[in-house]
């Protein structure tokens, strides 16, 4: 059986505004690009998978059914414009903030490469010819961890990070494959590689 490629997707700051801890539905607000690219994966054949670290449900900022109440309101936006989720998945912990049985060390908090690991298992996910598009430093080190090409976009932190007096600077383990604008000119970017590949 041929494995799956997959388009890795962080939520916040990528697929949807980022508003800091998204607590409320009233916040959900996607990024206009959004629609375009997720409808451009989809229609290549290549899985659109979401994993989010959500440490708001560890600090008790919100539950993990509102977690999955927002994706399923995601989803619903992204279907009226004709794009889809395959699958979503989220780390609700924090390694030292917040409540039990949250506040721990896993191996699904990005940059470690669990939900990755976890989606490749679900999904039959080839992981070195798949791809994850994200706005911080640890998107890309855990793309780099899962063997993943990361692609760091200038939405949500990614404009504040690629600053000369940005928070981060990237590691080896955290640069990107790539710095795309957002998310329509990732997923472009992915298909140029594509193509370059297959010839």
């Amino acid at each position: 059986m041929k494995n799956n490629i997959a388009v890795f997707l962080d939520r916040d700051g990528v697929i949807n505004e980022e508003v800091g801890y998204l607590d409320s539905l009233d916040k959900l607000k996607v990024i206009p690009s959004a629609y375009e690219a997720i409808r451009m994966i989809n229609h290549s054949g290549m899985m659109a998978v979401v994993v989010s670290n959500q440490a708001g449900v560890a600090k008790g900022l919100f539950t993990e059914d509102f977690v999955r109440e927002t994706n399923d309101c995601l989803q619903t936006m992204l279907n009226r414009n004709g794009a889809c989720i395959d699958r979503f998945y989220f780390c609700p912990h924090h390694p030292t903030e917040g409540m039990e049985p949250y506040r721990r060390i896993c191996d699904c908090r990005k940059p470690a490469p669990g939900m990755l690991l976890r989606a490749a298992r679900d999904l039959n996910i080839d992981l070195k010819k798949s791809y994850f598009i994200g706005d911080r430093f640890r998107d890309m080190e855990a793309a780099k961890n899962a063997e993943v090409k990361g692609i760091l976009v200038k939405t949500g932190y990614g404009w504040e990070l690629l600053q000369d007096d940005g928070p981060d600077k990237a590691t080896p383990e955290s640069q990107p494959d790539f710095i795309a604008a957002d998310i329509l000119d990732a997923v472009r970017w992915i298909f140029d590689q594509m193509d370059f590949n297959h010839e």
